[in-house]
């Protein structure tokens, strides 16, 4: 993965450089400056391994990378919500992934307006929620850089890295991070070291 982080101190680096020597403002160096967007999916209630959370796990890690990137936040939401019991939540996922389904979702943010956007997500049967590709779907993603950031319990990306690039056509989709709910929930401390190893890379 392009080393996100040390892209945006370059370019802070650069701008303050030549802001020192007069021939630019503040404004002008801010618009220089790439745009971080976090867009991510989450649920609450009963969880797998963790119990019933107020705080999805994938928001956990969101928030992480929001605040180690200057990135802003987008929470991917349906306006039907999933079950609050696991189970139920898990067989509707299922039907969704088999029949294809593009869940409604609730409001939106430009992705065209931002130059790297981090795409966060639960693993749901070996893929992203379908709610997921609704958003995708409903942007031009052309000449955009993709990171990609799930969460799950043991089946990692599954794959999805593929999946986004044909999903977000014209995107270079950088590698992803994979982190367990578990770690996300109970190991909050673990999780921010991984985030910024990951971001470094």
């Amino acid at each position: 993965m392009k080393n996100i982080i040390s892209i945006l101190m370059m370019l802070c680096a650069c701008a303050f450089t030549v802001h020192a020597q007069g021939n630019t403002s503040q404004t002008t160096d801010m618009k220089n400056r790439k745009k971080v967007l976090v867009v991510f999916f989450s649920r609450t209630g009963e969880n797998y391994a963790v119990g019933n959370i107020e705080k999805g796990n994938t928001h956990i890690i969101a928030e992480m990378i929001a605040k180690e990137s200057g990135g802003k936040l987008f929470r991917i939401e349906t306006v039907k919500p999933y079950p609050d019991e696991y189970k139920a939540c898990v067989e509707i996922a299922k039907t969704e992934k088999e029949n294809n389904t593009r869940p409604e979702i609730k409001g939106d943010v430009k992705v065209e307006d931002y130059d790297i956007i981090f795409l966060g997500y639960p693993n749901w049967w070996g893929d992203m929620p379908m709610a997921v590709y609704t958003f995708i779907e409903k942007h031009n993603w052309n000449g955009k850089t993709v990171v990609p950031f799930c969460t799950h319990e043991g089946s990692g990306l599954s794959g999805t890295e593929r999946k986004l690039k044909d999903a977000c056509k014209g995107a270079t989709v950088s590698a992803g991070l994979a982190i367990k709910g578990t770690t996300a929930q109970n190991s909050q401390s673990q999780a921010l070291k991984t985030v910024q190893t990951w971001l470094l890379k």
